[in-house]
C-alpha cells in the first residue's frame, strides 16, 4: 500500500495506477491507495472464489432466473463483508493508514468512481477497513452481478486496486 505522498514520488508511477490516482498524488492531498493484490490476497486467503463459485452454480448466464439471482448476491455480500482478512494483511492496512495523513472521515472509493463507503478514521482504522470490505461488497450486488452475467457471462470479477480520501463535504 503506498500513501498518496508516497505515490507521488514514484517516477514513474506503477503502469496499473489509475491516471486519476496519479493526479491525486501530483495534488499533494493525503490519502491512500490499496492496490488490487490487497483485494486478491482476501479473496484468496479466505478461499472466496470457490465459496462464491459453488454459491453461484446454479445461475446460468444463457438463462439468467432473476429470482434465483436475488438471494444469492445478497448471500454473496454478506460472505464479502464477514470474511476476515488475514492479521498480517490488517497490520499493513492499520500502518499505511496512520501514514496518510486523513481527517477523521474518510472515503473509500474506486479510481474513477464517485461513490463510495464513508467511515470514521480514528486509529487504529477497523471503521476504515470495514467501509473496504463494504465497498468490496458493492461488487456483488444484483445490479453488478447481472451486468458481468450479461456482459461477460460469468459473475467472475478482477481485483481493482481502492482509494482511502478524505471525505467531501456534503453540499
Amino acid at each position: 500500500m503506498l500513501t498518496l505522498a508516497e505515490l507521488a514520488r514514484l517516477r514513474p508511477a506503477p503502469p496499473d495506477v489509475a491516471a486519476e490516482t496519479v493526479a491525486l498524488a501530483g495534488q499533494g492531498g493525503p490519502g491512500l491507495l490499496v492496490p488490487a493484490e490487497f483485494e486478491e490476497a482476501f479473496y484468496r486467503g479466505g478461499n472466496l472464489p470457490e465459496q462464491l463459485r459453488r454459491l453461484f452454480a446454479p445461475i446460468r448466464p444463457a438463462r439468467i432466473d432473476e429470482d434465483a439471482l436475488e438471494p444469492l448476491t445478497e448471500q454473496a455480500q454478506a460472505l464479502i463483508r464477514t470474511t476476515y482478512l488475514m492479521d498480517d494483511a490488517v497490520q499493513s492496512f492499520y500502518r499505511s493508514l496512520a501514514r496518510a495523513g486523513l481527517p477523521q472521515t474518510v472515503q473509500v472509493r474506486r479510481p474513477d468512481e464517485t461513490t463510495g463507503e464513508v467511515a470514521a478514521w480514528t486509529p487504529p482504522g477497523t471503521a476504515a477497513l470495514q467501509a473496504l470490505k463494504r465497498l468490496w461488497a458493492r461488487d456483488w450486488t444484483f445490479e453488478a452481478v447481472l451486468e458481468r452475467l450479461d456482459t461477460a457471462g460469468s459473475v467472475a470479477l478482477e481485483a481493482r486496486s481502492s482509494l482511502v480520501l478524505p471525505a467531501l463535504a456534503p453540499r
